[in-house]
């Protein structure tokens, strides 16, 4: 990375991934306070820019929403959200004009395409955040929105592994080879989790089990899979609180308990399989540190009733874990051979 300008991108989609990783923890925080209709209107706030504030600002408000008073304890997380939210945007507008404007001045191969696909994601990401707040907290639009902010991460980070020096350069370049499958299935079941996690919050189901390992004192409770998971289900009014039976949240809540075993297995295995290589262990004992981190985080969420600093902290974490796998990917699929001196 010798060229300035290639080193701009690199600096710009580091600091872009930051910002990103900064809107994934606030929105996170924002949903798990309750806050996702503190502001009934969008973009702004009861028509305000940032929210209203004063006494008279907050009688004009509730005058002209008077479906829904002003909550001082709702508006700020969603309005922060929001507006870190349009710095990232506006961040990765930049990164793609970087990106292009390089790619046509100099021959260097730059990932052009990559800042193209991540600025389109961007916009509509804006689009399931108004419609999150227009269609009242509808699951399906929250658990997109949860993906989006993942998916925006995850491809910033990868840019940051593209245009970064980081490769691994090893004799055992077969066995990293061989573990390409199983790469990619964990990264896939790790992202599948992730949405299990999303349609867990959005539903409101993360405590429809307060026990644990058991699940009201039984191994297989009672469960409505088919509510549970109804994908098309109605628009309700406001889905605030949640409008499933205990059913329905109950086979949610065990799914999500489920794909966590499964995410474990796999990962316990493709750990066992990175520490036979030299270069890869000290990004299996990442992998694990932030798996075993992640697991703890579950388990205190039911153990102790979601408490909001930890429910944040699982969302944080989970996509750490994440990161851990996009970068591990990366990592395996441009391995080079080193050539014996």
């Amino acid at each position: 990375m010798t060229n300035e300008r290639w080193v701009w991108g690199f600096r710009i989609a580091l600091l872009a991934t930051a910002l990103a990783s900064l809107v994934v923890v606030l929105g996170a925080f924002t949903r798990l306070a309750d806050a996702g209709l503190g502001c009934p209107d969008w973009p702004g706030c009861y028509g305000h820019l940032t929210w209203p504030t004063t006494a008279d600002h907050v009688e004009a408000a509730e005058a002209l929403f008077p479906e829904s008073p002003v909550e001082h304890d709702k508006t700020w997380p969603e309005m922060v959200h929001r507006h870190f939210a349009g710095a990232l945007g506006l961040l990765i507008l930049g990164l793609t004009i970087v990106t292009w404007r390089k790619a046509s001045k100099t021959r260097t191969e730059v990932p052009r395409w990559h800042t193209v696909g991540l600025l389109v994601l961007v916009i509509i990401q804006a689009a399931f955040g108004m419609w999150t707040v227009t269609l009242k907290l509808w699951p399906q639009i929250v658990t997109a929105h949860l993906l989006g902010g993942f998916a925006t991460l995850s491809l910033l980070w990868l840019l940051v592994q593209r245009l970064g020096p980081w490769r691994w350069v090893t004799q055992q370049h077969l066995t990293l080879q061989s573990l390409k499958p199983l790469t990619v299935l964990a990264l896939v079941l790790v992202t599948l989790q992730i949405a299990l996690g999303g349609w867990t919050s959005s539903n409101y189901a993360a405590l429809a089990c307060t026990d644990f390992p058991t699940c009201h004192g039984q191994w297989w409770p009672e469960m409505d899979v088919v509510r549970g998971f109804n994908l098309t289900q109605t628009i309700g009014p406001n889905y605030l609180g949640g409008l499933l039976e205990g059913d329905a949240r109950t086979a949610i809540h065990m799914a999500h308990r489920f794909g966590a075993i499964v995410v474990t297995l796999t990962l316990l295995l493709l750990l066992r399989r990175l520490l036979q290589v030299r270069v890869a262990r000290p990004m299996g004992l990442v992998l694990a540190t932030v798996l075993a981190a992640q697991i703890t985080l579950g388990i205190t969420n039911v153990m102790a009733h979601l408490p909001l600093a930890i429910a944040v902290a699982h969302n944080a974490v989970g996509a750490l874990l994440l990161l851990c796998m996009v970068t591990l990917t990366h990592r395996v699929y441009t391995a080079k051979v080193a050539i014996p001196q």
